[in-house]
């Protein structure tokens, strides 16, 4: 049995105890819940699978608001009409898009993944919330900055009384990559007998230090998926076939 248990939501929450359940619910699932994709890996049992993982959450899978990831910077901020996109359909799905904002309450965003980071952005003084799909592509191009800078403009959220959650992710003791990529990161490359891996939650953990996030509003599970692919799917291990977990957050009504 995986570390999560059904019968204690908060647990999947990277703000562990920290959070008002009351007020928002965020969570990830791992293989237990299987696929969560409707267009990679095997999707025929994918809506079942994300039924399964959000009731025990307590969310309406029918209700989720989900993106055609495209490894970009583009950030929608998700408003009432938005709530079902991509819930039961990969086509309905919201395009070019890799992070989400919202101030609504009841409108769950969800992000899928298999190696890249998810971040959960929580503002409980406004109240709004925030979900960030990064792989390096979208890292190098700062998207991290970039919706924390979003939200202040749309719900004036003060950086300083902003949560941000990490999910899991591949880190960097298996996060190889070439020199050219490595170049991009010169800050947050380690260099092993000249070969280089990146920390990708490094990257993004220093963008959001820089936009005047405190560090112990951090909250960071130090998951790597591959060095624990029996609980949840890599990429880097299983090619471009593997299923994708879900990462979730919704303000409460």
């Amino acid at each position: 049995m995986p570390e999560f248990n059904l019968l204690k939501p908060k647990e999947y929450c990277p703000f562990a105890n920290l959070v008002d359940s009351n007020k928002v619910l965020c969570a990830y699932s791992s293989r237990y819940f299987k696929n969560m994709s409707l267009s990679y890996g095997d999707t025929k049992d994918s809506l079942y699978n994300r039924n399964n993982f959000l009731t025990s959450v307590g969310i309406d899978y029918r209700d989720l608001v989900c993106a055609k990831q495209v490894h970009g910077d583009n950030i929608r901020h998700i408003k009432e009409e938005d709530r079902g996109s991509g819930a039961l359909s990969y086509d309905t799905a919201i395009p070019d898009t890799d992070a989400f904002l919202t101030d609504r309450k009841n409108v769950p965003l969800a992000v899928f993944t298999a190696d890249c980071l998810s971040l959960f952005l929580y503002d409980a003084l406004q109240p709004a919330i925030g979900l960030i799909h990064a792989g390096w592509r979208s890292t190098q191009k700062n998207i991290t900055a970039k919706a924390i800078k979003l939200m202040q403009e749309l719900f004036a959220t003060n950086p300083a009384s902003l949560y941000v959650g990490f999910g899991p992710a591949i880190r960097s003791c298996c996060y190889e990559v070439g020199l050219d990529t490595g170049n991009l990161f010169p800050q947050d490359i380690i260099n092993r007998n000249n070969r280089y891996y990146l920390d990708l939650v490094k990257a993004n953990k220093k963008q959001a230090l820089d936009s005047g996030v405190k560090e112990a509003n951090i909250f960071d599970p130090e998951i790597c998926t591959s060095c624990r692919n029996d609980e949840f799917f890599s990429y880097r291990k299983e090619g471009k076939d593997c299923g994708r977990i879900m990462s979730v957050i919704m303000l409460k009504g």
